[in-house]
């Protein structure tokens, strides 16, 4: 089986979760990573988005969205990595936030 056919296999594996019990911010984040393999980039936003409707307090989501939205939506990213790090700072997860601020400041700095 090549590379592109087992990626499509993942793709398509993961895609017939969605909307079933196991369902959920994890799922849509993997579904994610899957497009960003495939530099399908408006649909990881369309399918982190969704994770973020699972749990708003995801950050690796949107520590993920941010980044990819930094390629077209340079507010939107801003904007995404502020989120984020509210998101980070109410689940008390400081790696998050740290990291977040630094990706932050960078773009505030090139803005």
């Amino acid at each position: 089986m090549s590379t592109s056919a087992h990626d499509d296999g993942k793709l398509e594996a993961l895609r017939r979760l969605c909307g079933g019990p196991r369902d959920g911010a994890l799922l849509r984040v993997s579904l994610a990573n899957a497009y960003l393999a495939r530099a399908q980039a408006a649909e990881a936003v369309t399918e982190l988005r969704h994770a973020l409707d699972f749990d708003p307090d995801y950050s690796v989501a949107w520590k993920l969205l941010a980044k990819t939205l930094e390629q077209t939506d340079a507010s939107g990213a801003r904007d995404a990595y502020r989120a984020g790090i509210a998101a980070a700072t109410r689940r008390g997860d400081k790696q998050a936030v740290k990291e977040m601020t630094v990706f932050v400041r960078r773009l505030e700095k090139s803005a």
